[in-house]
C-alpha cells in the first residue's frame, strides 16, 4: 500500500532524487551539478509562475486571486514586457531590476503600466527591467509569490525566453487559456517544455462569462492534453472569471455569493494557497523531474551512439544531404527571398498603420488645445515616437523568426537541425554585428533621430530566438533630434496651424527614416542567413564526411569487438530506461498532491 501522507512521500522523494542524482553524476557530472545546486537552494517562499499566450486574461486573473484590480497592468494591445513577482510586504513598494544596473531602480505602484509594459515611458536611457518586484499586503501574498508573466506559445514570441526563465523558479505552473478557442499547437509546445522543469502544473480557463459553450472548449482542452501532452491530462482545471469577481465589489452583500461562486475564484485561491502549504515537496518533484528530463537527453544520445555504429546509415544521410544540397539550393534561396520581400512589405503597411494613427491622433489634439498645451507638444510628439520605435522593434522581432523558421524547414529535417543551429547562430551574431546601421542624427537638420543602438530596446542588440538558434536584431531608436526643436521653437507655439505643419514634417520624416531602416533590416538578414545556411550545409556535409571516415577505420577491427560495444551501449540504455521508470512511479505518487477539481468543470 501506497504512503501518500506528506511524510511519506517526502521520504519517497528523498531517496528518489538521492538514488537518481547519484546515477546522473556518473554519466553527466556537468549536468548532475546544477540540478544538485538547485537542490541545495533554500526554498523561502513557494512561487506560483501564471503563464499563458497574449490576451488570456492572465493579468486580470492575477489581480482578481490578490484582490487589488488594477494592480498588475492589463491592456489588450500590450503585453508585459517584464514579469511581475507579487510579494508579500506590510509597505507597498516596486523594484525593478534593470540589466547593467547593479541596485534596483525603486518605483511606486502608480510607475508599474510604464516600466511594466512595451509601451511604456522609461527615462531616457533606462534599459528595460527584466524583472520587476511588487510589494503588496494582500492576503493570499503571505503564503506564496504570485508572478504574472509576458504573453508565450508563439504567440508572442518575443518574450518566450523571459516567461522560462520565470518557469525555472516555479514551485508550481498556473496554465491560462481562454473560453474562446481550444489550445494552439504553440501554447502546447510550451506547456510540453515548461513541463521539463515543473512537476505541478494547474490549469485556468478564463472569461467564461463571455463565452456560453466555455464547457465545450474545456472538452476539447482536455482532449487535446491526453493526445498531445497526456502528463498533463488528469491536472485539474478552474473555469473563472475574473469580471465577475470583480463586480462582487459593487453588489449588495446579498447578491454577492451567486457570481462569486460562478467565478470559482474563491476555489482556486484555497488551492494554490494548499499547493503552497506543501512547498518543499513540490519542490523535490521539480528536482527529480529536472533529473528525469536529464535521462532522456542522456537516451537519445545512446540511441544515437548505437544507430552510428551502422556505417550504412551514415552513408545514406551523408547521400542525401549532398543530393539535397545539390538540387535544392535553388529553392530555398527562392523562399529565403520571397519571404524576406514579403515580410519587408508588411512590416511597411505595419509602419504606415502605425503612422496613420500618429496622424489622427494628434491632428485632433492639436486642434481642440489650448495655447498652453501647444507648448508641451514636442515632448509629446517624442514620447509617441519613443512608442513606435518599440512596437516596430517588437514587428521586427517576430518576422525575423518566422523568415529563419520558414527557410529552416525547406533545409532541413527535424533530426538534421541540432547539427547546424550552433554554427548558423555563430554566422548570425557576427554577420548582422557588423552590418549594424550607423546612428541618424541631428546635425543635418533633421527632424527625427533614429538610432540603430537600441535606444527603444537595449544598450546593446536584442536577441531574438528562432527554432532554437538566436538572431541578433538591433533595436531601433526613434525620437525628436535637437533640430526639431529649436524649429518648433522659431515658430508660433500658440499658433494651430503652425503647429500642425510642423507635426506633419515630423511625421514625413519618421516615415521615410523608418522606411529605409525596414530595407536595410531586411537586406541585413537576407544576406546573413543565405552566408549562414550555406555554411551549415557545406559543414553538414563535412561532418558526416568525417564520421564516415571514422566508421570506415572502425571496420577493421574485429566484427566481435563491434558487436561487444553495441551491447554495452544498448546495456547502458536499458539500465537508463529502468532508472526513468523507477523516477516515473515516484512522479506518480506525487500527484496526490494536486487539488480535486472543481464540480462542474
Amino acid at each position: 500500500m501506497r504512503d501518500t501522507t506528506a511524510a511519506g512521500l517526502r521520504r519517497l522523494l528523498t531517496a528518489g532524487i538521492d538514488g537518481s542524482l547519484g546515477h546522473l553524476r556518473e554519466l553527466d557530472v556537468d549536468a548532475a551539478a546544477d540540478i544538485e545546486a538547485e537542490h541545495r537552494r533554500d526554498l523561502t517562499r513557494p512561487r506560483v509562475v501564471v503563464v499563458g499566450a497574449t490576451k488570456r486574461g492572465k493579468s486580470s486573473l492575477v489581480n482578481t486571486l490578490i484582490g487589488v484590480p488594477g494592480l498588475s497592468p492589463v491592456d489588450e494591445a500590450v503585453a508585459t514586457a517584464a514579469y511581475l513577482d507579487f510579494q508579500h510586504g506590510p509597505e507597498h513598494g516596486v523594484r525593478a531590476h534593470v540589466p547593467g544596473l547593479e541596485e534596483p531602480v525603486r518605483l511606486g505602484l502608480g510607475d508599474l503600466r510604464d516600466w511594466g509594459t512595451v509601451l511604456g515611458h522609461l527615462p531616457d536611457g533606462m534599459r528595460p527591467p527584466r524583472r520587476i518586484e511588487i510589494q503588496h499586503s494582500a492576503p493570499l501574498l503571505r503564503h506564496l509569490t504570485l508572478t504574472d508573466t509576458p504573453g508565450t506559445g508563439g504567440l508572442d514570441p518575443a518574450h518566450a525566453e523571459i516567461v522560462m526563465d520565470a518557469v525555472a523558479g516555479a514551485t508550481a505552473v498556473l496554465f491560462v487559456v481562454d473560453a474562446s478557442a481550444p489550445f494552439s499547437a504553440p501554447e502546447l509546445r510550451f506547456l510540453v517544455e515548461a513541463g521539463e522543469r515543473v512537476d505541478v502544473v494547474l490549469f485556468a480557463l478564463t472569461k467564461i462569462d463571455a463565452y456560453p459553450g466555455w464547457r465545450t472548449i474545456l472538452a476539447d482542452n482536455k482532449g487535446q492534453l491526453h493526445t498531445h501532452a497526456p502528463r498533463f491530462g488528469s491536472a485539474p482545471w478552474f473555469p473563472v472569471s475574473a469580471r465577475l469577481s470583480e463586480l462582487v465589489t459593487t453588489l449588495p452583500r446579498d447578491a454577492a455569493p451567486e457570481p462569486m461562486g460562478e467565478s470559482e475564484i474563491v476555489a482556486l485561491q484555497r488551492v494554490l494557497v494548499d499547493l503552497a502549504e506543501q512547498g518543499h515537496l513540490l519542490q523535490q518533484a521539480n528536482i527529480l523531474r529536472s533529473v528525469r528530463s536529464e535521462y532522456i537527453r542522456i537516451d537519445q544520445d545512446l540511441s544515437d551512439r548505437m544507430k552510428a555504429t551502422d556505417p550504412e546509415r551514415v552513408r545514406e544521410e551523408r547521400s542525401r544531404v549532398a543530393a539535397r544540397r545539390r538540387a535544392e539550393s535553388r529553392r530555398w534561396s527562392l523562399t529565403l527571398n520571397t519571404e524576406t520581400q514579403r515580410a519587408r512589405v508588411d512590416t511597411y503597411k505595419r509602419l504606415l498603420s502605425y503612422i496613420a494613427r500618429l496622424r489622427d491622433h494628434f491632428g485632433e489634439r492639436i486642434d481642440q488645445s489650448t495655447s498652453a498645451d501647444l507648448a508641451g507638444l514636442p515632448a509629446e510628439v517624442d514620447a509617441a515616437l519613443h512608442a513606435l520605435s518599440v512596437r516596430l522593434s517588437h514587428d521586427l522581432e517576430l518576422r525575423f523568426r518566422r523568415i529563419g523558421a520558414t527557410v529552416l524547414a525547406e533545409v532541413f529535417q527535424p533530426d538534421e537541425l541540432q547539427h547546424v543551429l550552433r554554427g548558423i547562430n555563430a554566422r548570425l551574431r557576427h554577420g548582422l554585428g557588423l552590418r549594424r546601421r550607423p546612428d541618424r542624427g541631428g546635425s543635418d537638420g533633421a527632424k527625427v533621430v533614429v538610432s540603430s543602438a537600441g535606444v527603444a530596446m537595449t544598450a546593446g542588440n536584442a536577441v531574438t530566438s528562432i527554432a532554437g538558434f538566436s538572431i541578433p536584431v538591433a533595436g531601433v531608436g526613434l525620437g525628436l533630434a535637437a533640430d526639431a526643436y529649436l524649429d518648433y521653437k522659431r515658430r508660433l507655439m500658440a499658433d494651430r496651424a503652425a503647429a500642425l505643419t510642423w507635426f506633419r514634417e515630423v511625421l514625413s520624416e519618421t516615415r521615410s527614416a523608418l522606411g529605409d531602416e525596414i530595407i536595410h533590416r531586411f537586406t541585413d538578414l537576407q544576406y546573413a542567413l543565405t552566408l549562414a545556411l550555406d555554411e551549415a550545409i557545406e559543414q553538414r556535409i563535412k561532418q558526416l564526411d568525417e564520421h564516415l571516415a571514422d566508421i570506415e577505420r572502425s571496420l577493421a577491427e574485429e566484427k566481435a569487438e563491434r558487436a561487444r560495444r553495441r551491447e554495452a551501449l544498448n546495456t547502458e540504455r536499458d539500465g537508463l530506461r529502468t532508472r526513468i521508470k523507477q523516477v516515473d512511479e515516484v512522479l506518480v505518487q506525487v500527484c496526490a498532491l494536486l487539488p480535486a477539481e472543481p464540480a462542474g468543470s
